[in-house]
């Protein structure tokens, strides 16, 4: 007989939230931020040690963008989508952090490898520029 993993209050309320998080990518930060608004204390080395652990587990992924900005993750729920190839836009303006995923990249990747040996790594790739609302309000200010 195999025996359950303990659970915590907390790791309960961290993966009832993260559960709805699914798709989004968030910071530990964020994590603290949210349940301090509910008026739950749930401490950051508490989040930390709990989203390594469901990194470990394959229940979320963790990217790092830049060197200048936290680790940031996204919930898959039980299967992790860690070998899935996707590519991240990020605004420049509002700070999100958009999954893209489009068969152009993925060409451009083969060209890349075949044209000048070149294998580039799409979990790690981040193409920064302006999201489109953030874009539409810049087009209204100039």
């Amino acid at each position: 007989m195999q025996k359950s993993a303990y659970k915590t209050k907390q790791q309960e309320l961290l993966l009832s939230y993260l559960s709805k998080m699914q798709g989004k990518h968030f910071t530990a930060e964020e994590i603290r931020a949210h349940f301090e608004a509910k008026k739950i204390s749930i401490g950051i080395a508490t989040i930390y040690r709990q989203l390594e652990k469901l990194v470990s587990e394959g229940k979320i992924q963790k990217y790092f963008i830049d060197e200048n900005s936290a680790a940031c993750f996204e919930y898959a729920g039980e299967e992790c989508r860690a070998n899935e190839k996707h590519f991240h836009l990020k605004c420049e303006l509002c700070g999100r952090l958009i999954h893209l995923e489009c068969d152009h990249l993925e060409e451009l990747g083969g060209h890349l490898k075949a044209e000048h040996g070149f294998v580039i790594n799409p979990l790690r790739t981040v193409f920064y520029g302006l999201c489109s609302e953030c874009a539409s309000k810049e087009g209204e200010n100039e």
